[in-house]
């Protein structure tokens, strides 16, 4: 089955509000409004605004999207964002689960399908992140940790909202390390996660799913990752703070 590659630019906390202006406009300029994937930027929260109004402006395909979202309404949680917030701001799609929210906030796996399910319920799109640290793979564990990770995240999701679902597999040691898995390891885990989605859903579910990599995505490496079956896009740091860098991995995509 034919799936729409899907390429995100996580921004992470970097940039300022001209820089990100800048970023955004070099993005478009170069992806135009034909990208030949489904590219959504991840935009700290004090530019959502200034990052919409350059995607409009433009006239780009390319997707607002926020890194964190709360899973509460309204209320008092100082320092949260709220689903309603994030789509006055214009925002369609939201990271949940990535792994610094994981392992550096300590945000827990039920948190996180918290998170998603909050998302899906507002009308937002998600990108699930799930992936094992160094020493999970080292002890054998990744496939466990991603079942558990998509498992809980997934809880109460229905199979109708899985359209709005994207799963990224970004292996921890991977993340800004400069470390990559290696195309056939990247593959391997891919392909499990594609099985599990098929005996929580359906195998039809499970096809129509797309699932990126995320984990030190270059240039260099893009084409040969994006190149295998079960791969479809990828989840970008620190190469998507360069807009020429970021058009050659959407580029890459097949």
């Amino acid at each position: 089955m034919s799936r729409t590659p899907s390429v995100g630019a996580n921004w992470k906390m970097n940039l300022d509000r001209a820089g990100a202006e800048a970023l955004a406009r070099d993005v478009c300029d170069r992806l135009g409004d034909s990208p030949g994937a489904e590219v959504a930027v991840f935009v700290p929260f004090p530019y959502l605004l200034e990052v919409g109004r350059v995607i409009r402006e433009t006239g780009s395909a390319v997707r607002l999207g926020a890194q964190d979202l709360s899973e509460h309404d309204n209320g008092a949680f100082t320092g949260e964002v709220s689903t309603a917030m994030l789509l006055d701001c214009g925002v369609q799609t939201v990271l949940a689960g990535h792994s610094e929210r994981r392992h550096v906030i300590g945000e827990s796996d039920q948190l996180v399908g918290a998170k998603a399910r909050k998302a899906l319920d507002s009308g937002l799109d998600v990108i699930l992140c799930v992936g094992e640290t160094l020493e999970q793979r080292q002890a054998g564990e990744t496939n466990a940790i991603n079942e558990r990770q998509i498992r809980a995240g997934l809880e109460g999701v229905s199979p109708g909202d899985m359209a709005r679902v994207t799963i990224a597999y970004e292996p921890v040691w991977a993340i800004g390390t400069g470390m990559t898995a290696t195309p056939g390891d990247a593959q391997n885990a891919h392909a499990t996660i594609r099985a599990l989605l098929a005996s929580m859903f359906s195998s039809a579910l499970a096809q129509e799913t797309r699932i990126q990599y995320g984990g030190s995505v270059k240039p260099g490496n893009a084409g040969e990752l994006m190149a295998q079956p079960d791969i479809d896009g990828g989840l970008i740091g620190g190469a998507s703070l360069n807009a020429d860098d970021f058009r050659a991995i959407v580029r890459a995509c097949p």
